[in-house]
């Protein structure tokens, strides 16, 4: 039988943030490195129509993490439209890594995706630090015309 990987979590703290509470870094985390585990009982689809609720991660088209539990420190990280971590599902594991250097007491966040952008948190208003968010409509742009001015053309008259 194989032994499962074990996974070192970096050292993070839940703290208040814009969107309520938050996963912050304790120390200065590098870019690529594992920063913590979404856990969880695993929930068939009849369950998870019977439960709903915010802190289900689907993992497969049958599987979806109950992530419901504070011993899921995971799950206090925020939705960001500008990410500094992401998400891997591996074997039916859900870990979440760095994708940019994080800085100590910065908060981590992770992009949610559409959907759930847009069933939980386009109704209220996206509360992340990010100066463009991703899920909005973009303001079309209005076409200019350029003005097209005719230059006189000199001409040399002979005197």
């Amino acid at each position: 039988m194989k032994k499962e990987k074990v996974y070192k979590p970096s050292k993070v703290q839940v703290k208040r943030s814009r969107a309520g509470l938050g996963l912050y870094a304790v120390n200065a985390i590098p870019k690529k490195q594992f920063i913590i585990e979404y856990k969880g009982p695993i929930l068939n689809e009849a369950q998870v129509q019977a439960k709903g609720g915010k802190y289900l991660f689907e993992i497969s088209r049958n599987k979806t993490i109950d992530g419901t539990s504070r011993k899921n420190v995971a799950r206090y990280i925020n939705h960001s439209c500008k990410p500094n971590a992401e998400v891997d599902i591996k074997k039916g594991r859900v870990l979440i890594s760095a994708i940019k250097n994080i800085a100590a007491g910065e908060e981590i966040g992770y992009d949610y995706g559409k959907e759930y952008y847009d069933d939980f948190i386009k109704p209220y208003g996206c509360k992340c630090h990010a100066e463009k968010h991703l899920y909005l409509p973009r303001p079309k742009k209005k076409a200019v015309k350029k003005k097209v001015t005719k230059k006189r053309a000199k001409t040399k008259t002979a005197r």
